[in-house]
């Protein structure tokens, strides 16, 4: 994990990736939502279309970010967007509650089904650990984002190698009966908008790239690495289709069917820990936002300002969680989404691209420095 190459090229996707997961994907509900209550085939052409958005938008960021030499939404989004910066920040804090609302119910749907124990419980140990890594810092949270990923792929590869294994033979009639016809465009880009907060999220990675070429790679690989496991899980899926439209934890129908309790014990801590990576990282960048403001005022960010921020995020998504998993996603994501398309996709492909591509221009012109012959 501390090799060049891994933090150039691997890292700023597995932060992506973990920002992006949280509680609606990690147990299926996303999937659900945006992809497979369409039909299994429009539903596969939509995440694919979702996964082409995710890289090109993260390529672009991600370079811009290096040229900029911001490494928080706020320097980056003043850099892109001017003054109507502050809009895509109310958006992704509006996000930010959402998603710690949809984690914490999530944490206590897994506590409730999967260990029976209290609602209430999960939630609190879900909510309380994300408090716990940001106390930590970006080292910390570097590190668990990255380890915890890898454990997450060995069990999405397990979940869809057994699957196909017991249900493969459904899978192939299921997409058959399945024409590409519906609203799978509109799903694809609805799915790739609001997910693409993550980018903000990883923009501390990118301290760590050196040339264009890193940020590029670094960016298209992203939106791969980022969807992968959506990709693995909704194979998993297919074959339960549509009885597992209406559950509300479909990763638990698709465990329960497989018969493993300690299998889906496993899988559900492995998913434990990646509602806490996506809690964590959201509100990291609103502490790295903080934190950069303050040095531009020659002062630092109290040692106290950052559990507290924590704090503040988590009491309000905390009295949001009662509203239960299913309606937080398919009320709260669907309206929030085109506010990312506005104030990020579509300023980031457009003027940030052109941004990008000037400044290589510029710098070929001139000097023939590291950057330009990237």
């Amino acid at each position: 994990m501390k090799a060049p190459w891994f933090r150039r090229y691997l890292l700023p996707g597995l932060v992506f990736q973990s920002a992006v997961i949280a509680g609606g994907y990690g147990t299926g509900r996303e999937n659900v939502e945006f992809f497979l209550s369409i039909g299994p085939t429009p539903g596969l052409a939509a995440m694919a279309l979702s996964t082409a958005i995710w890289s090109a938008v993260c390529a672009v960021t991600f370079e811009l970010a290096r040229q900029f030499r911001s490494y928080e939404y706020r320097n980056f989004f003043k850099r892109l967007l001017g003054p109507s910066w502050t809009l895509f920040e109310v958006t992704y804090v509006l996000l930010t509650l959402l998603v710690l609302a949809v984690i914490g119910a999530a944490a206590g749907s897994i506590a409730d089904e999967t260990f029976g124990l209290p609602y209430a419980l999960g939630v609190i140990v879900a909510l309380g650990s994300v408090a716990l890594l940001l106390f930590y810092g970006s080292v910390t949270i570097e590190r668990f984002f990255a380890g915890w990923s890898f454990a997450l792929y060995a069990v999405y590869v397990g979940l869809v190698v057994w699957s196909l294994i017991r249900f493969g033979s459904m899978l192939g009639e299921s997409f058959a009966a399945s024409p590409l016809e519906g609203s799978w465009v509109v799903n694809g880009i609805r799915y790739g908008g609001y997910n693409l907060s993550a980018a903000a999220v990883a923009l501390f990675t990118v301290r760590h790239i050196q040339t264009r070429k890193q940020a590029v790679w670094a960016g298209l690989l992203a939106g791969v690495i980022g969807m992968l496991p959506a990709f693995f899980f909704y194979l998993a899926m297919v074959p339960h289709y549509p009885a597992i439209v209406n559950a509300t934890v479909p990763s638990n129908l698709i465990l329960e069917a497989l018969g493993s309790r300690t299998f889906q014990i496993a899988y559900q801590v492995i998913l434990f820990g990646t509602l806490i990576e996506t809690g964590t990282g959201m509100i990291h960048a609103v502490n790295e936002r903080l934190a950069a403001t303050r040095r531009e005022r020659g002062a630092g960010l109290p040692s106290w300002a950052r559990p507290a921020v924590a704090a503040v995020f988590l009491g309000i998504a905390l009295s949001l969680t009662p509203l239960g998993l299913i309606d937080l996603i398919r009320q709260g994501y669907g309206t929030i989404t085109w506010g990312f398309i506005v104030y990020y996709v579509l300023p980031v492909l457009t003027v940030g691209a052109w941004l990008a591509f000037r400044k290589r221009r510029e710098t070929q012109g001139g000097t023939q420095g590291a950057e330009g012959a990237a």
